[in-house]
This record gives structure tokens, C-alpha cells and sequence, in this order.
């Protein structure tokens, strides 16, 4: 044999996996954070990382969807609450359990 593998198949290059484009409209940031929402049985910590993206997410758009940007401010606020609470609560559950 000369080496050659001809059963062997090329190695093919993939282009690196590439980040959907972030939401521009009130909508796609609906959309958007609908897609990433956790299971309801999740642990808390996901739902955290999720209400923190999502405010984020609402205040990215309400920059840019202008027609929206009392919604989607209203929306990342609504979201920071849930931040704060999901943290106050982590807090209490550990302080419980030392």
C-alpha cells in the first residue's frame, strides 16, 4: 500500500458556529427570550442567568426599536425586579441551610 487511505473521507473545514442577530424589534426580543426561557422545574440558578439575559435583551431593543422603548424599558425593569428577587431568594435558601 502506498499510504493512501482512499476509505478514509476528506476532513471538511466548518465555519465557526456564528450568534443569531440580536433582536431589533419589541417582538423578536419577545421571541428571542421565549426561545432561552427555562423548564419550570429548573433550578434557580437558570432562571437567574435567564432574567438576566432577558433584561438585558429588553434594554438592547429599547435603544434601537424606538417606536417601542417605554415597553421594552418597562420590560428590562420587569426583569431586573425578578433578578433582585431571584438573588434575595438564593440568599435566604442558603443562609437557611448553614
Amino acid at each position: 500500500m502506498s499510504g493512501d487511505d482512499s476509505s478514509t473521507p476528506p476532513l471538511v473545514s466548518l465555519p465557526p458556529p456564528t450568534e443569531p442577530d440580536p433582536p431589533r424589534t419589541l417582538a423578536e426580543a419577545h421571541e428571542a427570550v421565549a426561545a432561552i426561557r427555562p423548564a419550570r422545574t429548573a433550578p434557580l440558578v437558570e432562571w437567574l442567568a435567564f432574567h438576566q439575559r432577558s433584561a438585558a435583551v429588553y434594554a438592547e431593543v429599547a435603544e434601537v426599536d424606538r417606536g417601542h422603548h417605554h415597553e421594552a424599558l418597562f420590560m428590562a425593569e420587569r426583569e431586573s425586579q425578578r433578578v433582585t428577587e431571584i438573588k434575595t431568594e438564593m440568599a435566604s435558601s442558603t443562609a437557611s441551610e448553614k
